[in-house]
């Protein structure tokens, strides 16, 4: 950008707050800071289509696609959904394309001021989406940003119940009219020990331990929670998965101690699935964790098995998206509660096989058994204690709204 023919510009970085974004530009010798209204910077966005679909598990797809990313609210009236669209002009061009047997008999629009409201009237009530029936999708061909919302009938939600989304980050809060989900899995277990260190400490007791733990506190934060195990018990991976799938989870979180050839080693290590190893580590350590069954996206048998990919390929982004957002929040939270890290990135990726589902999850190794220092702290109470009490934060944290 050039002003007055000879000063350039770079703009350094652009700053959210609540009501404002703070705009630093430098230039040659110059500096000038400008606070302005956030508005003056947030394009109006457009309403470019609207289409219903049926879904595996005669779950409906209600997409919205608009040309710039959507900030949106869900609010759930009788016999309605309505969703709310922020900064958003209607478009009087676009008529919606309902699919036939689906649970959507006409949606129609609404201009609220600077939001635009997109009413789907239904045919039957339906529960609050969860944060797994929702996505949002970027750009991709000749589609714009598609917010993609899936749903199917059940328990209504309670009367004006809504919830708000965008791109900044929000705390969760937790109402009696909405109980997230969380299923911990306590690792290993039964005939498979895990690692045991030099102590004779094993891997399975420890984890099971601090499971019960963090159980005990998340129910008492406002949580529904369950555990995989609860007791001394083999339990392949496949089925842990699965039980996180027939509670309909929010989260999964699958807990596990370390060990490393070198007994220098310590400190947590955060994991999200990915078909793809981040690194010979992680491979090598889902190599270590995984069984030989495989478990697939179920729902899509249905289809054609080119349709099943493309599906199951969708729906796994974003649950991808939604695990690392909670993977980096709960490693910030480890290391916010002077829990040490081991050396390397703050979130690791591998195809460990108990990630393996529709539910956002992460796979937590609170330490080296193999190392004798981190044994006894592994142990201990007060340090189990200390990483509960860091994953509950990093739940409490994570927005499960987006």
């Amino acid at each position: 950008m050039v002003l007055n023919g000879n000063v350039i510009f770079d703009i350094i970085s652009i700053m959210k707050f609540s009501r404002r974004n703070v705009l630093k530009i430098t230039g040659f010798g110059l500096m000038g800071l400008f606070v302005l209204p956030r508005m003056a910077f947030a394009a109006r966005n457009t309403l470019r289509s609207m289409r219903t679909g049926v879904q595996p598990g005669d779950k409906t797809r209600l997409v919205i696609e608009t040309a710039n990313r959507p900030s949106y609210s869900l609010s759930y009236p009788t016999g309605q959904l309505v969703v709310n669209l922020s900064n958003t002009s209607a478009n009087t061009g676009v008529t919606a394309s309902l699919a036939s047997g689906g649970l959507v008999k006409s949606v129609t629009q609404v201009q609220n001021g600077d939001a635009l409201q997109i009413i789907a009237t239904l045919k039957k009530p339906i529960s609050q989406i969860p944060k797994s029936g929702i996505m949002v999708l970027s750009p991709n061909g000749d589609n714009d940003y598609r917010l993609v919302l899936d749903f199917k009938a059940g328990a209504p939600a309670a009367a004006n119940e809504s919830y708000t989304t965008s791109s900044a980050t929000a705390t969760t809060a937790i109402t009696a009219s909405r109980k997230y989900i969380i299923v911990i899995d306590a690792g290993h277990g039964g005939k498979d020990p895990g690692c045991i260190g030099k102590g004779g400490t094993r891997e399975k007791d420890i984890v099971l331990s601090v499971a019960k733990k963090l159980k005990n506190k998340l129910d008492s934060n406002g949580f529904k929670t369950y555990l995989t195990r609860s007791d001394d018990r083999y339990l392949k991976l496949g089925q842990r998965a699965e039980i996180a799938e027939s509670r309909h989870a929010d989260l999964f979180i699958s807990l596990h101690a370390n060990a490393n050839p070198s007994r220098k080693m310590k400190g947590f290590s955060i994991y999200t699935l990915s078909e793809k190893a981040s690194d010979e580590e992680a491979k090598k350590l889902a190599e270590a964790e995984n069984a030989a069954d495989k478990i697939g996206v179920e729902g899509f048998t249905e289809f054609e098995e080119n349709i099943r990919i493309a599906l199951s390929s969708l729906q796994q982004h974003a649950v991808a998206e939604m695990s690392e957002e909670y993977a980096n929040g709960c490693a910030k939270s480890f290391k916010r509660a002077s829990i040490e890290q081991q050396p390397g990135p703050d979130v690791r990726h591998a195809p460990f096989a108990v990630l393996r589902s529709t539910v956002p999850g992460a796979l937590l190794e609170l330490g080296h058994l193999s190392n004798p220092g981190e044994e006894k702290l592994l142990k201990s109470g007060a340090h189990q204690d200390k990483l509960v009490n860091a994953i509950v934060k990093s739940i409490k944290n994570y927005n499960f709204e987006v």
